[in-house]
């Protein structure tokens, strides 16, 4: 028996909501598996007073409006860290 499902991408809602609420702490970018690009996003909000805060948001975002192919195809096979 086959089925017609459409396509789910497991990490784009979870990404994509640490990304807004969380995002100044880099969070969403630990939870994709990008260590280093985590620890930068910590160090920016920490120096810049919040602003990296920002960068998250806008992270989480971009996240979210992709379609689950695009999502999986750009940040978890092609590993792109930043938008």
């Amino acid at each position: 028996m086959e089925t017609n499902s459409p396509y789910k991408s497991e990490k784009k809602l979870v990404a994509g909501i640490l990304g807004i609420l969380l995002g100044g702490f880099g969070i969403h970018k630990f939870y994709l598996g990008y260590t280093k690009a985590g620890i930068i996003q910590i160090i920016v909000t920490l120096v810049t007073c919040g602003v990296g805060s920002i960068l998250g948001l806008i992270e989480g975002i971009i996240y979210l409006t992709k379609t689950d192919e695009e999502f999986d195809q750009t940040y978890v096979h092609n590993q792109k860290e930043w938008f």
